[in-house]
């Protein structure tokens, strides 16, 4: 069902997020997300200049590679468009990652590392993404998803209690 007809408005400002995953011929998955802010008005930005409407505010991509234990095993971050030029001094920090294994607490652990002044949000809203999608490509395409319960890391499939629909008192995760 689509959302009620909105008010009579103007546009101000459109973020695209946009998050892919790969299996590379090496054995390893690349997980990419890019980010990009676009205002529809032109904006003044720190150094005095214009952003000019349709110009990017941010365009920041990020790509991790994942072994298939979901540890990032590289890192690659970059800002063609940031609105302040300190934004990009951040980048380097972002290899912290290399050795980290993407599961249970991944949102909490990335704010640890790079929450407030320790990173840039941008970066971190896409890592949240990212590593979403980074787990489950790795977990689903290595067939990890599919082992049986003895098998398994966990006694349960990932994704129960995730949502309202997998509650694992649910109609659906019962008829599983």
């Amino acid at each position: 069902m689509p959302l009620p007809q909105p008010a009579e408005r103007e546009p101000i400002q459109t973020r695209q997020i946009e998050i892919s995953s790969f299996y590379r011929q090496d054995g390893l998955w690349d997980v990419e997300g890019r980010l990009v802010d676009v205002a529809a008005v032109s904006i003044k930005n720190y150094t005095g200049g214009i952003i000019k409407a349709g110009d990017p505010i941010h365009d920041m991509r990020l790509r991790l590679t994942l072994d298939s234990s979901v540890e990032i095993v590289g890192v690659d971050v970059c800002m063609e468009a940031h609105p302040y030029p300190l934004c990009p001094g951040i980048v380097p920090a972002y290899q912290q990652l290399k050795g980290e294994t993407i599961g249970h607490g991944w949102n909490r652990r990335i704010r640890e590392l790079f929450g407030g002044v320790g990173g840039c949000v941008h970066v971190v809203d896409l890592l949240g993404l990212v590593g979403t999608l980074g787990f489950k490509t790795v977990i689903r395409e290595s067939g990890q998803d599919d082992a049986a319960p003895e098998d398994r890391k966990d006694d349960k499939p990932y994704q129960v209690n995730t949502c309202h629909a997998l509650a694992s008192n649910g109609e659906i995760v019962r008829d599983r």
